[in-house]
Order: structure tokens, then sequence, then C-alpha cells
């Protein structure tokens, strides 16, 4: 297991360089001049020039990149052009949101996904076994920015449940209930991926079903609810429990709609705004960070694989 994480880890580094040289590239092929976006169109062409060579965007763009890249492996993602602070300390201010976003919507995933996918899986050909797929193809094709602004209609407008908008950190006034300024969003953001979980529960569940062994449980007497828990459900949490890792990394990034609608100071809605602004050096920063979720989580998913299944060999 330890040699097969060092050379896993070993083979990130080539996959970050990758990485790294793709995000510098296309983010400076955005249109537009930091420069002139910061200065205004009162400017002069000889104060964005200054400005320009200030901000070392009048170098070759390899020079650039190997000049940025130098600071990331020193931990300096650069400073921010439009809040003047190290990128670092911009994406920390965004974090503790985008965190306990996903973290909100991964429980309202399981809760939702796993009972619904189990029961229709057990219910195949059944009446409930079609409209739990075709209510979670619904919910995996409905827009989110729809559903957001007609939850936020109807239980913030309508019923003043929950706040529209915004979210106040947990260390200020109102401390753990501020997470109710969650709940909407992550219920927005937790229905086309509670969708896919229900679809892949229940594929996974039909596909162990038709195994050997569970046949033989069968035909040993077992009771039916016995057989799909311990038979039949514990060997489909093989595929599915890789599927919730990448689900959780990929709600960071697409949160982006999500925070937009609901005002999250979050790092998606950060995103949107820094590519407005051309903040070259935070569009960067959260890229490769999101990257570097990625591939930590796809690692994690592997190593989970040979706790989870004893013939899966790692080496």
């Amino acid at each position: 297991m330890l040699a097969y994480t060092a050379k896993r880890l070993l083979t990130l580094i080539p996959t970050l360089l990758a990485a790294s040289a793709l995000v510098f590239l296309f983010v400076h092929l955005i249109p537009g001049d930091p420069a002139s976006i910061l200065l205004g169109d009162t400017a002069t062409a000889e104060e964005v020039a200054q400005l320009t060579r200030e901000m070392g965007l009048d170098q070759p763009l390899w020079v650039q990149y190997f000049v940025w890249l130098g600071n990331v492996l020193q931990g300096d993602l650069g400073t921010s052009v439009f809040f003047k602070t190290p990128v670092l300390s911009v994406i920390a201010a965004g974090a503790e949101t985008s965190i306990l976003l996903a973290c909100m919507t991964m429980v309202w995933i399981v809760l939702i996904g796993v009972p619904i996918g189990v029961l229709s899986a057990t219910m195949h050909g059944k009446w409930v076994d079609q409209v739990t797929s075709g209510g979670a193809m619904l919910a995996a094709s409905i827009p989110t920015f729809w559903l957001g602004l007609y939850l936020i209609f109807i239980f913030s407008v309508g019923l003043g449940w929950f706040p529209s908008s915004g979210f106040p950190s947990l260390s200020d006034d109102g401390g753990l209930a501020n997470l109710r300024y969650l709940v909407l969003p992550s219920l927005t953001l937790a229905a086309p991926n509670a969708a896919l979980i229900i679809r892949l529960v229940r594929a996974s569940m039909l596909d162990v079903a038709r195994e050997d062994h569970v046949r033989t449980a069968r035909a040993k007497g077992l009771h039916p609810a016995n057989v799909a828990i311990k038979h039949v459900f514990r060997n489909a949490l093989i595929a599915v429990a890789a599927a919730f890792g990448f689900t959780f990394a990929a709600l960071i990034s697409e949160a982006v709609v999500t925070e937009t609608v609901f005002s999250l100071p979050g790092i998606g809605r950060l995103v949107v705004q820094s590519i407005l602004r051309r903040d070259y050096p935070v569009i960067q920063g959260v890229i490769l960070v999101i990257v570097v979720l990625y591939m930590v989580i796809n690692l994690l998913v592997d190593l989970a694989y040979a706790r989870l299944d004893p013939r899966v060999s790692l080496k």
C-alpha cells in the first residue's frame, strides 16, 4: 500500500506540471487587459503601459509562466490584481462557504440518493421503480439556476423559512445557526447530483443482484431484505463510493451558478468575479487548487477500493 501510494504521488508531479501550464495558457487567452480594466476607460496609454510593466505582463508568456511556477513551488500563488492581497488569503476567505456548502450538499445527496436508489433497485420493474427513475431523470435535467430561483420564491419569499442570499461566517453572531443560509443552496446543488446517485445505486445493485453469490444467498432461503443489504448493497457500494469522491470534488467547481444565484461569498462566485476583472493570479490559483483537489480525491478513491474490495490489489 505504501509503495503504491508513493508511486502515485510521484506520478502527480508531471500531471501537475502539465495542468499548471494549461491553466496558465488558457487564463491568458481570456480577452481583455487587466491593466486597462483596473484603470478604467479614462486611463491614458502611458498609464496602462506602466501598470502592465509593474504587473509583469509585458514579458513573454513563457517567462511569465516560469516566474509564476517558481513562486507556486514556494507556496506563493501571487497577489490578487484587484484585492491587492495574496491569492491564498483571497481563496481562504471563500473556502469556508464553498466547503460547508459542499459538505451540506453531500449530506443531502446521501440522504436522498442512497435510500431512493436502494428502493428503486429492490422494486425493479414495479411502479415505484418507474416513478423514482422518472423523478431522477427530471431532477437531473432541471437547470440549477431555475431550481434555485423557485426555492427562493417558495421558501424565502413565500414561507419565509430560510434566508434568500448571503452567508455570514460561523464565527460571526449566530454560530451554527448561520448554516440555515446554506439549506436552499445545498438543496439546489444536491438535486442533480442526488439524481445521478439514485441511478448509479440502482444500476450497481441490479448488476450485483445477477451474480452467483446473490443467487446462492437467495437459494439458501435468506430474507430478501437481508440479501438486498448484506449481499447486494454492500458490494454495490464500491462503485458508489468512487462516485461520492468525485462528486464532492466536483461540487466545488459546480457551485458557480448556485453561489451566484444565492450571492454566496464562495470560491465559485470568486472565479466569476475574477474572470470579469481579469484577475489572472486569482483565476490561476483557484483552478490549480481545484485540480490538486481532484487529484488527491482520485488517489483516496483508489486507496479506498482496496479497503472496500479485498479482491483489488494495489501494486
